[in-house]
């Protein structure tokens, strides 16, 4: 997939020239929000931008989707393959732990 608007970096696909990645304009798009509203989450796109973004995606769907998938799959795996917290790293969880009680017992 090859367009003067959108980069393929780092094995993703971003809005070019930015740090904004295509999938975050895509699950905007998809959940029903406006590219006015994508433009505000986003705020160093210009609107023209994000409707660039919304027509890629558009012209590219099939390809785009499958990108999606590929990526939640991929995450999907590496969550599944970390080490939880707490074994990785004990005190820190401990700390963690700690933290989520005090602000827990300062909402009573």
């Amino acid at each position: 997939m090859t367009d003067p608007y959108i980069d393929e970096r780092d094995g993703g696909y971003y809005i070019a020239g930015s740090r904004v990645s295509l999938a975050s304009i895509v699950y905007g798009f998809r959940n029903g929000e406006s590219p006015e509203t994508i433009q505000e989450n986003f705020n160093t796109l210009k609107l023209a931008e994000v409707y660039r973004a919304i027509a890629f995606y558009l012209d590219n769907r099939e390809k785009v989707e499958d990108y999606l998938r590929d990526q939640r799959r991929k995450w999907d795996e590496a969550e599944a393959a970390a080490t939880p917290l707490k074994e990785w790293n004990p005190d820190l969880w401990l700390r963690v732990e700690r933290a989520r009680a005090a602000m827990k017992s300062r909402e009573l």
